[in-house]
């Protein structure tokens, strides 16, 4: 299934209609701008009430969510330099600047995070109690309420555009739903005269922040380090499906969910024409770009194939 990760690549399938560039770049963009205004929302309203009460768990739970309004920003404009044709500066297009975006969400995670470590000792030294009311547990859930529809929202959009920067954003605010339970779970225990679980429950947000980096440091890392994204299997598979070839090897790939490259070796048989092993050679690639509808290049290589033992033990 498209967008379905294994262990060590990506298979990119085809999975819904291919949109064009710049179609997918309004899209995007549409629904970024959707979720900046209901983080907006969301953050002030637990800023707004965390000041209030002198509730540190609330607080930080306010900054985090302020931050995934940050983050959208930044992914807005990453997106928007991401879908720019390709030019002589840049051959291969400006797809890593939408990586780049997502790298700038990590920062921004960060800071949130050294932000909430810094609130949950502060209180846990000082021994304040936190002013906990019904306001308190409705500010949390009604908040919680729209965090899950961005969640669901958002990965469905992500999943749909093959939007790397949508997806690792769905993440960031995935951590804001546990740790606004975790919030609601500490008023509750503060209310029962328990305090010190407000600075308990800022530290358990901050658990969650880092794991949110720690995802999103693996999807950027693996773009920019060329990590691979086809299942060679299934490219062997697709370049199989034509009679005329007797194999492939040294397949290579790399880029991003929606905006992959392959190269490769395809075999033909020693006594064919070159003319003729060249126009079959746009047929293999016409076939990859069909049967991997986020490719945006595919270089063949074309020569003969190996000796029988040499070729049995490359397919073995």
């Amino acid at each position: 299934m498209a967008g379905d990760r294994g262990d060590d690549f990506l298979i990119i399938g085809t999975a819904g209609p291919r949109l064009s560039a710049a179609q997918r770049a309004v899209e995007i963009g549409r629904v970024l701008a959707r979720v900046l205004l209901l983080n907006l929302a969301v953050a002030f309203a637990k800023i707004f009430y965390g000041y209030w009460s002198g509730a540190v768990s609330i607080l930080s739970d306010g900054f985090h969510s302020l931050t995934d309004a940050a983050s959208n920003v930044v992914a807005l404009v990453g997106s928007r330099a991401a879908h720019r044709p390709a030019d002589e500066s840049h051959p291969y297009g400006h797809r890593k600047f939408e990586t780049l975006a997502a790298g700038a969400i990590l920062f921004f995670l960060l800071l949130v995070l050294l932000e909430v470590v810094e609130a949950a000792i502060g209180r846990l030294r000082s021994g304040a109690v936190p002013q906990v009311t019904p306001t308190s547990f409705f500010v949390m859930i009604a908040t919680l309420g729209v965090n899950l529809v961005v969640v669901r929202y958002e990965t469905r959009a992500g999943r749909r555009l093959r939007s790397e920067v949508v997806i690792a954003d769905s993440h960031h605010t995935r951590s804001d739903v546990f740790t606004s339970l975790t919030v609601i779970a500490a008023l509750a225990g503060v209310q029962m005269g328990w305090p010190m679980l407000d600075a308990l429950a800022a530290l358990t947000v901050a658990v969650f922040i880092g794991r949110a980096c720690y995802g999103i440091a693996k999807e950027a890392t693996g773009v920019l380090a060329d990590r691979v994204v086809l299942d060679t299997r299934e490219v062997e598979r697709v370049v199989a499906s034509l009679p005329e070839t007797v194999g492939c090897h040294e397949i290579r790939t790399r880029g991003s969910a929606d905006h992959a490259f392959l190269d490769l070796h395809v075999w033909f048989p020693p006594e064919m024409r070159l003319d003729e092993a060249h126009r079959l050679s746009h047929l293999v690639k016409d076939r990859l770009l069909e049967a991997f509808p986020s490719l945006a290049d595919v270089i063949i290589h074309i020569e003969p194939p190996p000796k029988t033992s040499e070729k049995l033990e490359a397919r073995s």
